[in-house]
């Protein structure tokens, strides 16, 4: 498909790569966002990937829009058209609990057990669309269909760092302590943000995640090693 162009201001230019959010698409978008970084383009200022689309931000003093674009163009036709699978991450999840206190309300919902809630949300591998909202916020595609639940109609004005969300047809897991509307079954001691790490953020788009239930004694376990610093979770990276 031939990327549609659309201005934002006098700095930026949105290339659009499809109509629809899925796999493929964002996953165009993400090499498309690779390419453009390794091509150093002098007077592009940022990528910023989404589900669909890429945003270049430029500096019109260095470059003017119409050599972004076609840039933009010529690195988009010269994709590659299998990008490799991203990183599998392995995440640990308490599920229930003083952060996960819609897992009882959602199991009721949905005629099912919380055990059965928590094996079917444990069961599916997620893909990372795209970071954003808050730093280091992952957005996730592959919440089986029957999961799928409108956000709360009042959100809830603090929700932790670590918890693990289900909003419409999207999981989540929360970077940062804050205000949220989704619902939450679980809470990971895995930090998706942390400054004391070369890379603050665990996780970039491509990534995929599967959820792995532990138990409260595990997931303090693994907390207290986090907060000393410790990398408790390394991820798999496809052949």
């Amino acid at each position: 498909m031939t990327p549609t162009v659309l201005p934002c201001g006098d700095q930026a230019l949105s290339f659009q790569l499809g109509e629809r959010i899925d796999a493929t698409t964002n996953a165009r978008v993400i090499a498309l966002a690779k390419a453009v970084e390794d091509a150093a383009i002098a007077g592009i200022l940022e990528l910023v990937p989404t589900y669909r689309a890429l945003m270049v931000r430029y500096d019109p003093e260095i470059i003017r829009g119409a050599a972004v674009e076609a840039a933009m163009h010529a690195l988009h036709a010269a994709l590659d058209d299998a990008p490799a699978p991203g990183r599998l991450w392995r995440v640990p999840v308490l599920y229930g609990g003083e952060v996960g206190q819609d897992l009882d309300d959602l199991a009721r919902l949905k005629g099912m057990a919380p055990a059965e809630v928590i094996a079917l949300h444990a069961s599916a591998e997620y893909r990372v669309y795209m970071i954003g909202f808050a730093p280091g916020f992952a957005y996730l595609g592959g919440l089986p269909a029957v999961l799928h639940t409108p956000r709360l109609a009042t959100p809830r004005q603090l929700v932790a760092a670590g918890a693990i969300g289900i909003g419409g047809e999207q999981a989540s897991v929360n970077s940062v302590p804050g205000p949220s509307g989704w619902r939450y079954i679980g809470w990971t001691p895995l930090r998706l943000f942390d400054l004391r790490r070369d890379q603050p953020f665990l996780f970039t788009a491509g990534d995929r995640v599967r959820f792995a239930p532990v138990d409260a004694g595990t997931a303090a376990d693994l907390a207290r090693r986090v907060q000393a610093g410790e990398s408790v979770v390394e991820p798999e990276v496809a052949p």
